[in-house]
């Protein structure tokens, strides 16, 4: 359980001391390094857009759901969390690179947060273990609102990134499914 929160709190702390120089150096101009959907230099925004907020409120909306789902993620193997994290990351940002509105910058970690939520929902049903189907029958009844955040709502969110994380995060879960013959 250490490794974990080693893990899950070194990521939020890296998050957090980045856009803490972000405001107080740069005045927020880092958050042009976010996904630019379909130019070049917009690719390289999927490794940069999760470590970049818009704003300490967007950071904060961001870090609890990241530590709470991050680590069930990880409550099976610690390996998951890398795993979960990389697919979603790449579904999600290349989702969002895609089909995002043209001239904007997406950022944030909640592409993560939704891939994870994808992937908890999710694993009960690919795994079909009792332990998985009660986690995403928990996780279903404590984050389900949340799943309105993949539609279009509210203009300057991301919906884009929850949608592709999320479906990133379900990709996962079936890639990484334990299946009981």
């Amino acid at each position: 359980m250490s490794t974990q929160l080693t893990i899950l709190f070194t990521f939020i702390a890296l998050i957090w001391a980045l856009e803490l120089v972000d405001l107080l150096l740069f005045g927020g101009s880092l958050d042009a390094f976010g996904i630019r959907p379909r130019t070049p230099s917009g690719l390289l925004g999927i490794i940069f857009a999760p470590f970049l907020h818009g704003g300490l409120p967007h950071l904060v909306a961001n870090t609890v759901p990241f530590l709470t789902l991050g680590w069930l993620v990880m409550l099976r193997r610690t390996s998951d969390f890398f795993v979960v994290t990389l697919i979603a990351g790449l579904v999600g940002g290349l989702g969002v690179w895609l089909v995002g509105r043209p001239n904007s910058v997406h950022i944030g970690a909640s592409g993560l947060v939704f891939g994870y939520l994808g992937y908890l929902l999710l694993r009960g049903y690919f795994e079909r273990s009792v332990s998985a189907i009660l986690l995403s029958i928990a996780v279903g009844l404590f984050y389900g609102g949340a799943l309105w955040g993949l539609l279009p709502s509210q203009p300057g969110v991301s919906w884009q990134a929850h949608l592709f994380g999320f479906l990133g995060g379900g990709g996962a879960a079936r890639a990484l499914a334990r299946r009981r013959a």
